[in-house]
């Protein structure tokens, strides 16, 4: 026998035909461009029609695969190129969005058309998004008209929930907002999305993929501050959008001013060091005693890892606001402070469900550490609590508020017989 290892047998030179249903198809656009645009020219302009030609032809054509073709014809009436221009060497349909009348009752109808081919071929809603930040950032590509149409036809769109508000992304790129495209865009936009809903509805949206905060980025970095947002949207008639944005600028110096001052009691800095930055960040930002103590109060409760034993937190709480009590001084010198100390106090001890029952040891503290009134205490007693947890907190307290009331009568008898 030959010591050679015999070799296996190979297939090579045969070729095997694949069955029909493996077959990949080629990708060619161009057949599919002249069925839709042949449909869309024999719809017109009758909307109705054109949806249901959308409608039929998504069993006979693969959407799923040219979706790109099928949304670029709708809204451009032919395939785009990079940058936005017309692929020149396809048929192109006049009945589109970019051709439509320029005003938001078309614009209404067109959005209607895109709502039905979506909620009837569900896949197609991932790739719509895709397209729409595609063309967004086009805008430079097209017309004055179109970019007018696409902002409206946007604005319809994010109000009827068809789009995330995520594709305001591609507005703040670098091109775009350098030239002045984005800010443009976004005026045409947010005027169309706060004709259908309120700028509450608007606020959730942006809230919901973080673009609430991201506003300024419309303009270049030597224009990104709030007065110029504010001037330039009071200037557009969206005062509703730059009082927004304003208040959202507000809520994120706050945010980190409060991080600031976690770092500063983690850091051990001396009280006296961070009565004096919080008096200084006070002023130069313009923020009320109101605000500030409920900064204060937030940072002082988040520094420590409280026990999660009821019978052991009170004390520990007892401890910790002892230590920090000058700093809640230094921010209560007005009635009204106080009373907002008194109504964070009450909201923390009903979210934090070990607090319960230490609400009562925390203000009788305060009072003490002269940081509550007296004045303060009575009018939260008596009219100015949450309904949060109003029957346990307001039980709590009576013994004391009795012994207060008394305290002042006997004061007051005492000034009198004097």
């Amino acid at each position: 026998m030959s010591n050679q290892r015999q070799q296996k047998p190979t297939l090579t030179g045969q070729r095997f035909k694949p069955r029909k249903r493996d077959e990949k198809e080629r990708f060619d656009p161009s057949q599919f461009q002249e069925s839709i645009v042949q449909g869309l020219d024999q719809s017109g302009s009758d909307l109705e029609a054109v949806a249901k030609f959308l409608d039929a032809s998504g069993a006979k054509l693969d959407y799923r695969r040219y979706a790109e073709t099928l949304f670029d014809i709708l809204v451009a009436g032919g395939m785009l190129a990079p940058g936005g221009t017309l692929s020149e060497d396809m048929t192109c349909t006049d009945f589109c969005v970019f051709k439509a009348q320029e005003d938001m009752e078309t614009m209404q109808a067109y959005a209607q058309v895109f709502n039905k081919l979506i909620r009837r071929y569900k896949y197609l809603e991932k790739g719509f998004e895709e397209e729409i930040k595609k063309l967004l950032l086009f805008l430079k590509g097209f017309t004055e008209a179109e970019r007018n149409k696409l902002a409206m036809l946007t604005g319809i769109l994010l109000a009827n929930g068809n789009l995330s508000a995520s594709i305001l992304s591609s507005l703040f790129n670098e091109n775009l907002v350098k030239e002045g495209v984005s800010a443009c865009f976004a005026v045409k936009l947010f005027k169309s999305w706060l004709s259908e809903k309120d700028i509450n509805s608007v606020a959730g949206s942006l809230r919901k993929v973080g673009m609430d905060n991201r506003l300024l980025e419309l303009f270049p970095a030597n224009k990104r501050s709030s007065e110029h947002f504010t001037k330039y949207f009071d200037d557009a008639g969206l005062k509703e959008l730059s009082d927004f944005a304003k208040n959202q600028q507000s809520i994120g110096a706050r945010k980190e001013l409060q991080k600031e001052i976690e770092d500063q009691m983690s850091r051990g800095d001396s009280l006296k060091d961070i009565i004096a930055y919080t008096r200084e960040e006070m002023k130069k930002s313009n923020i009320s005693e109101q605000t500030m103590v409920g900064l204060i109060w937030s940072s002082v409760m988040s520094s420590v890892e409280w026990n999660k034993k009821e019978e052991l937190v009170a004390e520990q709480a007892i401890k910790h606001l002892k230590q920090y009590s000058p700093l809640l001084k230094a921010v209560t010198s007005q009635g009204y402070s106080e009373l907002t100390l008194l109504l964070k106090i009450q909201e923390y001890c009903y979210d934090n469900i070990h607090f319960m029952k230490a609400f009562q040891k925390i203000v009788v503290l305060l009072y003490k550490a002269d940081v509550l009134s007296e004045e303060a205490i009575l009018k939260w007693y008596s009219d100015a609590h949450l309904p949060k947890g109003k029957s346990v907190f307001v039980d709590q307290m009576k013994t004391f508020v009795e012994w207060l009331k008394n305290a002042e009568e006997e004061k007051s008898e005492t000034e009198n017989s004097g």
